[in-house]
């Protein structure tokens, strides 16, 4: 079973939208602005730049924005990068593990041909 299945097949057709209307040569901010915009038309609540504190031993010590939270428990976080790494991937698990989210995918406008994504699953949870 695939987590938030539905979720996750509605909020990927809006990134195809905005891949298929853009192509890979802008900027993440122009990405941002265009699945805000797909995102209303779609009618997927979301929740831009959310901020999410990180705490350290019950004290808060700083925060993270991700680019999107989808229907409350969904990070959504893009790119646009000719190819993503670990780095990308340790930033989406940094957002899961301090805001106590599940599910995570990455999306990379940048990438040669097509848009790229993963799906990235917080540790300890069943997929």
């Amino acid at each position: 079973m695939v987590l938030y299945a539905d979720e996750s097949y509605a909020i990927m057709g809006a990134v195809f939208e905005v891949y298929k209307t853009l192509g890979n040569s802008f900027t993440e901010h122009f990405y941002q602005k265009a699945l805000e915009h797909e995102f209303r038309l779609r009618k997927i609540p979301f929740e831009s730049q959310k901020t999410i504190p990180a705490k350290y031993k019950g004290v808060e010590i700083g925060f993270f924005r991700p680019d999107f939270v989808c229907y409350d428990k969904i990070i959504v976080e893009i790119k646009s990068l000719s190819h993503t790494a670990e780095e990308e991937t340790r930033q989406v698990l940094n957002y899961l593990n301090a805001g106590d989210y599940n599910l995570g995918i990455l999306i990379n406008f940048g990438a040669d041909k097509q848009v790229s994504y993963q799906r990235i699953i917080r540790k300890g949870t069943a997929e």
